[in-house]
């Protein structure tokens, strides 16, 4: 049997990391810039996290949501004190797409609407519904378009309160900040004017911290630049630092009942203490605090650089946008200079390093970068 040919892979086999370097079948080292479309939080192969894991996995990997598991409370605890969302109920899954299809299922059992508004540019997953409210048509099978959904401008709330005020949209879902739509931050007034047209039209404000979320803006999530509380918070990417786990963190006016969600793997013991683990390593390593400190000097020392267009981020989540295709700075950072980044679109390179990146580690980064760009054709 052959694998199903949906990914462009570079030439290159990655079998070990530690930190923020990765290493190849060859030995050779890289420079980890993007931890793997920014999974991995809180470093490759942290001692403490492979050790919690080690140590659960000796003793039990997984059982049922038919049984007690302390651990999801546990992970459920900690969760709410660092992210300031303690008043909270969470749910267990997967990955991203899925907290994604929970999340709209649960607002519109809420308000029994089923229309939803999503923003250009958006990304939100490849399932069912995710899809749907993915702003990329081509990504979006028959099976899927017949869900109703319309698509706003971003940072345009204008047009976002004309389409709320008609009564019919059961959520809005909105990421912290743009990932794969080329690291589009929301303007804070923007965000609270949404919550506060959603509160007025009874709909439901879903913030998608699926790649913005989890320390990497410097804050535990984008949204709290902004000083809102949406009603449902979806999660993943860096919460299992490369173990799959997602979430959704639920507001208080949301009632659960027996059988109204669900899921076989989601919450499972292994996926419960890499969570923990990495709860327990941002917070005792100060990492939001790193982020902050490592992501401002990068973009004051990108913002230097001549010959491109803009750059912008917060923290740890950095876009770079050129004038012309990425591909190939891309290609030499990665075969030439030893350095992982990722891509929005052809344009934009996308930085996503994990959030222990060092300032050492960015000025290395920064001198390979500057080395490739010197040496571009005009």
């Amino acid at each position: 049997m052959k694998l199903f040919d949906v990914y462009p892979l570079f030439d290159v086999e990655i079998e070990r990391g530690v930190a923020c370097r990765t290493y190849d079948t060859n030995g050779v080292e890289y420079l980890d810039l993007y931890g793997g479309h920014a999974v991995i939080s809180v470093g490759h192969s942290h001692p403490y996290f492979v050790k919690r894991l080690t140590q659960q996995a000796e003793k039990l990997l997984f059982y049922s949501n038919s049984v007690i598991n302390r651990l999801q409370q546990e992970l459920a605890d900690k969760l709410g004190k660092l992210s300031g969302y303690d008043d909270y109920s969470l749910f267990l899954v997967n990955s991203g797409a899925e907290a994604n299809e929970n999340a709209l299922k649960l607002a519109s059992f809420h308000n029994g609407r089923k229309k939803v508004l999503a923003f250009r540019k958006s990304f939100h997953g490849r399932t069912s519904a995710s899809v749907r409210v993915t702003d990329n048509p081509s990504i979006v099978a028959p099976i899927n378009a017949d869900m109703e959904v319309v698509f706003a401008p971003w940072n345009d709330l204008a047009a976002a309160q004309a389409i709320l005020e008609q009564g019919d949209i059961s959520s809005v879902i909105i990421e912290g900040i743009q990932g794969v739509g080329g690291i589009q931050i929301p303007d804070p007034e923007f965000l609270k004017g949404l919550e506060r047209v959603c509160a007025q039209t009874g709909t439901v404000l879903i913030l998608d911290e699926i790649q913005s979320g989890y320390g990497r803006s410097g804050k535990f999530f984008a949204h709290q630049h902004a000083g809102i509380r949406p009603g449902l918070i979806t999660v993943a990417k860096g919460m299992g630092n490369g173990y799959p786990i997602g979430a959704v963190l639920i507001s208080p006016e949301f009632k659960a009942s027996y059988g109204l969600l669900g899921t076989t793997f989601g919450g499972n013991h292994l996926a419960c203490v890499a969570g923990i683990a990495v709860l327990d390593i941002m917070k005792n390593e100060q990492l939001m605090e790193n982020t902050t400190t490592v992501g401002n000097y990068l973009l004051t020392e990108l913002k230097k650089l001549p010959g491109i267009r803009e750059v912008r981020g917060q923290g740890l989540m950095i876009g770079i946008e050129f004038d012309q295709p990425v591909k190939e700075i891309r290609r030499r950072l990665l075969m030439e200079e030893k350095v992982f980044t990722g891509a929005s679109g052809t344009t934009i390179i996308r930085l996503l390093p994990p959030l222990c990146l060092t300032l050492a580690d960015a000025d290395l980064f920064m001198s390979r970068f500057k080395k490739v760009l010197e040496s571009q054709p005009a």
